[in-house]
């Protein structure tokens, strides 16, 4: 399978009931070949209606995050668990997340990221395991395959408490240090 046929597949999903009441699928932004894959949770209202992760109020303090802490562009690939909005924003249920899941792992072989930031604990959940918790992830790294794991806040969280924006901060650079040792 290819980028376009992923791609195609993903536009077509309707796994779940989420697809009932999509605009757009929400399948990813970034480079497709970059060393960092960040996973967040799902689309909000923002993102179904442009089909890009992360275009709202969280993405663009996400963007300014990663640019203040030395990213460039072709560094990342953001993408969620799941590709469809959840109702009213809510966190995806176990088996909306499940049935995203075989799409999630096929962007990953592809990207072949050497790094993944969970972002949030939706994310860390799906990707590192049902115990993982943010606040036990951020700022660890977890080894899995030869890929490293690390968690940070949502950007979302960030909008409602303020205080943790210092948090993200030292997060994001403690993994653009990491990327610079893979290089």
């Amino acid at each position: 399978m290819n980028w376009e046929d992923l791609t195609k597949a993903i536009s077509a999903c309707n796994k779940c009931s989420l697809a009932d009441n999509r605009t757009n699928v929400v399948i990813g932004r970034g480079n497709v070949g970059a060393p960092v894959l960040f996973v967040g949770e799902g689309p909000g209202a923002n993102e179904d209606a442009q089909g890009q992760p992360f275009v709202g109020q969280a993405g663009k303090l996400l963007d300014m995050a990663l640019e203040s802490t030395g990213f460039e562009q072709a560094d990342y690939y953001i993408t969620n668990v799941v590709k469809c909005r959840p109702p009213q924003n809510r966190n995806p249920l176990p088996t909306e997340c499940e049935a995203c899941m075989p799409y999630l792992r096929a962007q990953f072989k592809m990207i072949r990221p050497k790094i993944i930031v969970c972002l949030g604990s939706v994310a860390s959940t799906a990707m590192i395991g049902k115990e993982a918790k943010i606040t036990s992830v951020r700022g660890t790294w977890i080894e899995r395959g030869g890929v490293l794991f690390t968690g940070t806040y949502h950007p979302a969280a960030l909008l409602r408490d303020p205080t943790k924006k210092i948090i993200m901060w030292k997060d994001l650079k403690m993994i653009w240090q990491k990327l610079q040792t893979l290089k």
